[in-house]
């Protein structure tokens, strides 16, 4: 969708459908789609041709329905219902198990579009259904619904126009969010008033990038010019989102149905066929050509017996005149059919039933196995789709998400470091405090006066800029309870790291109270109460890493506080500690601690006023908002004066080390894809022993190509890969080989889409093939600083490479998703970001560690099980017709049959395959516990 940012064209919705007065511009009313959400396969009219259809794309079933269509055609020595009826019975139970998969899709659906919604009519509030839901409708939302399509909002029952909403269906966070209704509109509390309001909206045409939105509302007031408002994307309220902490909202729809961002974000799942499946249509290409031949050899031979006179002529049975006048060569094709039709048992019908009844069956040992249950969460394995089994057997890469995957994401604030000086908080007891008054271990001694000054002015800074919201237990003595005990509140967030940063300044004395009003309170160390005016909040993004506000104190002092990561907050800072800090934050982020830089500066009233025009004309703009509030936040945030630096734990998941160290034994390459920065990242990669203290680490990043060009890199890093080992082997990677120089790659997202971009010169080739080449040859990568889609492209990236490995995905988060859909197995587990990975992914485990029972256990035996399955079942249909076949020497080649009908019927359906069935549903060829003890033998 490259071409999506130029694209101009936009929608106005008249809000409630009234017309705007005269003398603007025309009155176009536009068509929208309803707000019917549909995402089943079939309706109830084409679900016959449609799934016979898919049905008949398979090569045997194709292959079965022609000779059928032979049997009722000519006259051939066995009856048509000897491969009709396995044909029906493997076509009938197919379409049952798809009919009701569509169908309980049918039903989610309708549950959804029939669901009640709040419509304002007239002034008056009437319910609904949600599919008669149209653009311009005004809705009424109530706490803990979610909104039925995407809403602009108007006000809420808040006073001060905001309200609270977690997204956790629609990018996995089940943190709260907060959204801002209409500056002109929030005033207006009930049905009358919201329905005489007057307004446009123009707004871009519905894409699926859930964080960005760009429109402007023009409330029209007596006759005057209307007032034009920016819309942006904290005042839209997405379809699939749940409304909390406020009591209701009102709000207008302007993208409903199939047009909201959730709906444009339902990635058509395609689907993931295993590498059995497409070597078990190799083999019927195979058995098909033994078959022809056997046909062939047949009808060859039995006119050779017949070219002497009589042969084919007892005196019992002798022919008519029109017989003998036939053509040869008719004559020759139709005994060439007739043999085919006999032999045709050679070709296993029911083989996929089987083969599918396996999957499904085999799926169930997954979900029921105990040490895979988690009893913290009481979550056990999940398998969304069994077609996948035997992949896991097979697989040659694991890319794995390191937040919340590898670690828990559940942040600790460890330490702060202020100008140069060390404040450690309290230990944490299981949650609770153990309290005393000063709140502070020095590690230094307290500094003077003017430092005085700034530790205060860091512990302020932290509990000023962030996004956190207080859920207080009862609102209505709020204050006085805050201040009898200063624990009362929960603190909420969009990231974690936030909620840990003000819990650890609170256990450090400054407590923040909560925002009422536009006005921060916040409690000092003399519990005094200090009330800071919220100005400007300059919001977090991911390319400039770092967030600011502008608040305004009680003696009118204007500051710009700003908290980042380092590498955005050095360079912007003009004095400070700036080397202590630094060094400060080089030794956390080695250990891998999370760390951000806090910095600030003063402002004059002047400075702030020019400041906040240039924002506003920023945030009006409906093309290039985004690019044009970077150079504004670019103007402000700088000149800054450091103050200090924060660090914040992510603890390890439990095993994740082990599990990590199996794998590799394994022969599987593991690659840790993560957002992080770089240093944090290693650090956790070393702890969980991706990379140990003998790796040579090489470095593919930004700064190393800033410094020489990109191919100069490449072509350095791929000479020291390859000098040493000439070229791996898979066996050297099993860790037995300690005297083999091990190779660790560290590349950013930066210097990966410079690999990925097309060269300069025109010359077709890039630089991927030198790429894989360096990574084929390392046995551990890692990733940081990736996007969502760049997670996906890497996965890509090696699944199409020339070896065509297997590849598995596995990560917990929204951002995930995309990466686990185009691996060829997708692993979500089932953590803290919501269930979005799970819910997109082929299997969901509840932590990272199960995985290696997963794949060493599971997936071992899934493939043994089903080749020994594949072989056998093609073995005995050899078995089968060969005596047939050698029959026709001692029949005259008259092709009699020599079995029944009924047995040839059954032979396959039942005879045959439960034997193997329970076989391949049992079979262990070693011990589940040698598996496990012994990872090398995965290969």
């Amino acid at each position: 969708c490259a071409g999506e940012e130029n694209w101009v064209d936009s929608r106005t919705i008249y809000v409630g459908h009234r017309e705007p007065p005269p003398g603007t511009e025309a009155y176009i009313p536009q068509r929208f789609p309803d707000n019917r959400i549909v995402s089943s396969k079939y309706t109830f009219w084409n679900f016959i041709p449609k799934n016979l259809f898919e049905q008949f794309r398979r090569i045997a079933n194709f292959y079965f329905l022609i000779i059928f269509l032979v049997q009722l055609i000519i006259d051939t020595p066995t009856s048509p219902v000897t491969s009709g009826l396995p044909l029906l019975f493997v076509i009938t139970v197919t379409a049952i198990k798809q009919g009701y998969e569509d169908w309980l899709r049918h039903k989610a659906d309708n549950a959804m579009n029939q669901c009640p919604v709040h419509f304002i009519q007239h002034g008056k509030l009437v319910r609904k259904q949600s599919r008669k839901l149209r653009v311009g409708d005004i809705v009424m939302v109530k706490e803990d619904e979610t909104f039925p399509c995407d809403l602009i909002f108007l006000s809420s029952s808040r006073g001060d126009g905001t309200c609270f909403v977690t997204t956790a269906s629609l990018d996995g966070e089940s943190s709260h969010k907060t959204y801002y209704a209409v500056q002109d509109t929030k005033a207006f509390h009930n049905e009358q008033e919201i329905d005489a309001l007057h307004a446009t909206i123009e707004c871009e045409q519905p894409q699926p990038d859930l964080y960005k939105f760009v429109g402007r509302i023009n409330v029209y007031h007596d006759r005057n010019e209307p007032t034009a408002r920016p819309l942006g994307s904290e005042n839209l309220l997405l379809r699939g989102a749940t409304l909390k902490n406020t009591e209701k909202i009102f709000g207008v729809a302007i993208y409903t149905g199939m047009e909201t961002k959730m709906a444009l974000n339902y990635q058509a799942k395609s689907q993931k066929r295993s590498a059995v499946e497409k070597s078990m249509n190799a083999f019927l290409i195979v058995y098909l050509c033994i078959l022809i031949s056997k046909a062939l050899i047949n009808t060859v031979l039995k006119y050779v017996w017949q070219s002497e006179p009589f042969r084919d002529e007892p005196w019992y049975n002798q022919k008519t005149e029109p017989e003998r006048k036939r053509n040869l060569f008719l004559r020759a094709f139709t005994d060439f059919l007739a043999f085919m039709v006999l032999f045709n048992y050679i070709i296993p019908v029911s083989m996929y039933v089987t083969v599918e009844m396996q999957k499904f069956l085999g799926s169930y040992f997954l979900t029921w196995d105990e040490e895979m249950f988690d009893e913290d969460t009481g979550e056990g394995p999940l398998v969304n789709t069994s077609d996948l089994n035997e992949e896991l057997g097979q697989i040659e890469y694991v890319f794995t998400d390191k937040t919340g995957t590898l670690t828990e994401n559940n942040m600790e604030f460890v330490e702060c470091c202020i100008e140069g000086h060390v404040y450690v908080p309290h230990v944490i007891c299981n949650g609770q405090i153990i309290h005393d008054c000063t709140g502070i271990d020095m590690i230094d001694s307290s500094p003077g006066g003017s430092g005085k000054e700034r530790e205060e002015l860091f512990f302020r800074a932290l509990c000023l800029c962030h996004t956190v919201q207080v859920k207080d237990d009862d609102s209505v003595d709020g204050l006085k309870k805050s201040q009898l005990s200063r624990r009362s509140c929960i603190y909420i967030s969009s990231s974690p790291d936030e909620v840990a940063l003000v819990e650890g300044i609170q256990r450090l004395g400054y407590t923040y109270l909560r925002l009422k009003d536009n006005f921060m309170e916040i409690l000092n160390r003399e519990n005094n109460l200090e009330k800071f005016e919220l100005l400007e909040v300059l919001s977090f993004d991911s390319v400039r890493r770092r967030m600011s506000v502008i608040v305004k104190s009680s003696t009118g002092d204007i500051f710009l506080f700003c908290k980042g990561a380092d590498s955005s907050i050095f360079p912007r800072v003009k004095e400070g500690k700036i080397d202590q800090v630094r060094s400060r934050v080089e030794r956390n982020a080695v250990e891998g601690l999370r760390t951000l830089c806090v910095a600030y500066k003063k402002l004059t009233t002047e400075e702030y006023n020019k400041a906040q025009k240039l924002l506003q004309n920023a945030k009006l703009a409906l093309q290039d908002r985004e690019k044009k509030l970077a150079e504004v936040y670019e103007k402000i945030e700088r000149d800054f004066i450091l103050l200090g630096a924060t660090a914040v734990e992510d603890r390890l998941q439990e095993k994740a080390a082990d599990t990590i160290e199996a794998l590799q034994k394994a022969g599987i390459k593991v690659w840790v894809l993560t957002g992080d920065k770089m240093e944090t990242a290693a650090a956790t990669c070393y702890a969980c022993k991706l990379f140990r203290r003998n790796t040579q680490i090489l470095e593919l990043t930004t700064k190393k190509i800033e410094e020489q060009s990109l191919h100069d890199v490449l072509f350095d890093l791929s000479k020291t890969v390859l000098r040493h080992n000439g070229s791996l082997t898979r066996d050297t990677f099993s860790g037995l080989s300690t005297d083999m120089q091990d190779y660790g790659l560290i590349i950013d997202g930066a210097a990966l889409s410079l690999i990925m971009k097309p060269r300069q010169d025109g010359s077709s080739g890039n630089y991927r093939e030198l790429f894989l080449e360096i990574c084929r040859n390392c046995s551990a990568v890692l990733c940081c600083r990736m996007a969502p889609l760049q997670k996906a492209q890497i996965v890509k990236l090696i699944k199409l490479s020339k070896e065509h490995p297997i590849t598995l995905a596995i990560g917990d988060g929204a951002n995930d998703v995309s990466m686990i859909l185009e691996a060829h197995v997708g692993i979500g587990i089932i953590g803290k970001e919501g269930r979005q990975a799970a819910r997109n992914s082929d299997y969901a485990i509840p932590k990272f560690k199960h995985l290696k029972k997963m794949l060493l256990v599971h997936g071992h035996f899934y493939y043994v099980r089903i080749s020994e399955l594949v072989q056998y079942f093609f073995y005995k249909n050899v078995c089968f017709i060969f005596p047939q076949f050698l029959y026709q020497f001692f029949c005259g080649f008259s092709q009699q049959t020599l079995y029944d009908t009924a047995y040839l019927t059954l032979y396959n359906i039942s005879f045959t395959s439960l034997p193997i069935l329970l076989f391949g549903l049992m079979e262990q060829h070693v011990s589940a516990d040698t598996l496990k003890r012994e990872p090398s033998l995965y290969r």
